[in-house]
């Protein structure tokens, strides 16, 4: 199943369960430290939405800090168990953990299958080019451009719908260095894959010129029996929404909100 529409996959495999007791990959102490545990499946290595931080090792990113403020509103300490993505589902299904929360985007399969929470993040398709072009504000303006693209991913096909020659790369490193080389006018991708890119970097010499019309939107999956505790994620996402907790965390980690509208 593929999760994303950008095309960011994991080649590792970290199992194992770690306790969270405090700091940035940990869930909040709540009530006194007696609450009951909230058991997390995620992958651990799908930066910036879940990996370990390179100095401390501890488990962050936007999924983790978000699970973990829900957490905190619940008054439910965390335990992560780490695997593959291949591996997540299984294992939630086999009651390893409670909750998969890995930006699983919510597909009318998977809801046939799961219960999910209400959206913490929506992404959509963005144009990135050189920061001085201003040649294009949409799709319509792909024709006869080159656009560096994953061969495999669905942006390729985009691109090559709307008329631009694709040249095929690894990944965004190398369409970024083509893109700044000239060798290339654009790449497609999600918004958060782009924002999350000139947030670390700093890089002002590319920007987001479009939006396309694709949109997905990601949530926290659980069995279908568990709609109870979807039900009680939905009530801390809308405090966390409300109290400007989404925004804060999303801001921190792609410089602008994308959590999504308030529902309703």
């Amino acid at each position: 199943m593929g999760r994303r529409i950008f095309g960011i996959a994991s080649a590792l495999t970290l199992a194992g369960l770690l306790a969270a007791c405090g700091g940035t990959g940990a869930g909040g102490d709540g009530a006194g430290g007696s609450e009951e545990v909230l058991r997390v499946g995620t992958e651990g290595t799908y930066a910036p939405f879940t990996f370990h931080d390179e100095s401390t090792n501890e488990l962050t990113g936007y999924d983790v800090e978000v699970v973990n403020a829900v957490a905190d509103k619940l008054g439910r300490k965390v335990e992560y168990s780490e695997n593959a993505w291949d591996s997540l589902f299984a294992g939630l299904e086999a009651k390893r953990y409670d909750v998969v929360a890995n930006q699983v985007s919510v597909t009318e399969e998977r809801k046939g299958k799961y219960a999910f929470s209400e959206p913490y993040t929506v992404s959509t398709g963005v144009i990135a080019t050189r920061a001085d072009d201003d040649s294009v504000s949409g799709l319509a303006d792909l024709q006869g451009k080159r656009a560096a693209q994953s061969a495999t991913s669905n942006w390729a096909q985009v691109a090559k719908d709307a008329g631009a020659e694709v040249e095929a790369v690894e990944g965004l490193t190398q369409a970024v260095t083509l893109l700044k080389q000239g060798r290339v006018d654009l790449t497609l991708n999600d918004n958060l894959t782009i924002l999350e890119y000139l947030k670390s970097t700093g890089d002002d010499s590319i920007k987001i010129a479009a939006e396309t019309d694709e949109s997905t939107e990601q949530a926290f999956a659980f069995r279908k029996e568990d709609a109870e505790l979807a039900a009680e994620f939905d009530e801390a996402l809308a405090e966390l929404r409300a109290d400007g907790t989404l925004a804060k965390i999303s801001e921190k980690w792609f410089g602008e909100d994308v959590s999504g509208p308030v529902a309703g």
